[in-house]
């Protein structure tokens, strides 16, 4: 790994923000995490291509993120680049029932766009915190719709800079996950199919949402949402509740009080008290209740 050359070169070409030895923990929501070897906000598409063409020319390892929403990040941080799309290739348009967003548009924002115009389909997502690329990777998922339901097709870079267009069909859609996760492509555009709505009734489906979720997380600590998915038969948290997990700590991650399926950071956590943690809710729901969970949230760095 040639990671100065890789510097120099992005330098040199870009337009974006580069930044040496990032502290992770101010890009994560968690706010967990040790530095990233360089961290890159590109300014546009063609700055992504370039970052991507230089970490493979110099052997540098390369991590893609959006928010951070769904991330614990190693307290000894990542190794390479970490490209970050977040608030980046932000467009909307609009064509009848189509929209066409950018990978590091926030989805909350497209939800607002649709509900503006009155089109149904993203009400769901009124909450969700996160980049639509995040969002369209893992198939995030809220009140019995996903965003499989509405993804028409996926424009991507892979990691040699080449780009693909995958139909929805062809994107490997699953509960909480997709073929973008295995981090072979940068998702930088996302067509989502719509539908003619009532304007009023999208605006009550949005508001009811989110006051569900202002109710039900616990919205004032930080944290990576749900840390397990739900195994067939039941949620997550229920189980986890179920085996008397709720206000379990290792140092200053907790497992929720609220919502048993998130884990808080109460202040200073680390990246190692949250895996302890996740360690011993696994055992105890296996060991009290029989079932063994998953988790949801991507565990990345060194």
């Amino acid at each position: 790994m040639n990671l100065d050359a890789m510097i120099q070169e992005l330098t040199d070409k870009t337009r974006g923000t580069l930044l040496i030895n990032e502290p992770m923990r101010y890009h994560t929501s968690f706010r967990i995490g040790g530095p990233a070897d360089a961290f890159f906000l590109p300014t546009d598409e063609e700055d992504v291509k370039i970052a991507l063409l230089a970490c493979q020319q110099h052997g540098v390892p390369v991590t893609v993120i959006g928010a951070g929403t769904n991330l614990l990040v190693s307290d000894l941080g990542i190794e390479g680049l970490v490209l970050c799309l977040n608030r980046r290739l932000t467009s909307i348009s609009i064509d009848d029932c189509y929209m066409t967003v950018g990978g590091g548009a926030q989805l909350s924002v497209v939800s607002a766009v649709a509900a503006q115009r009155s089109l149904a389909g993203l009400e769901f997502a009124v909450g969700i915190p996160g980049t639509v690329a995040g969002a369209v990777a893992m198939n995030s998922a809220a009140h019995g719709s996903r965003m499989s339901d509405i993804v028409s097709r996926v424009r991507a870079l892979r990691l040699d800079g080449t780009e693909v267009v995958l139909k929805a069909g062809d994107c490997g859609f699953g509960e909480k996950t997709s073929v973008f996760q295995n981090q072979e492509y940068v998702i930088v555009e996302v067509v989502l199919r719509l539908q003619p709505g009532d304007g009023d009734q999208i605006a009550k489906a949005r508001d009811k949402y989110a006051k569900d979720r202002s109710a039900k997380q616990p919205l004032e600590y930080p944290s990576a949402g749900c840390v397990f998915k739900n195994p067939a038969g039941g949620g997550a948290g229920r189980y986890i509740d179920q085996a008397g997990c709720k206000g379990l700590r290792v140092g200053d991650a907790e497992v929720s009080r609220l919502h048993a399926n998130f884990i808080v950071n109460l202040g200073n956590a680390t990246a190692r008290d949250v895996v302890q943690l996740i360690n011993q809710v696994q055992k105890l729901v296996i060991d009290k209740v029989g079932v063994r969970l998953e988790p949801e949230i991507r565990i990345i760095g060194r």
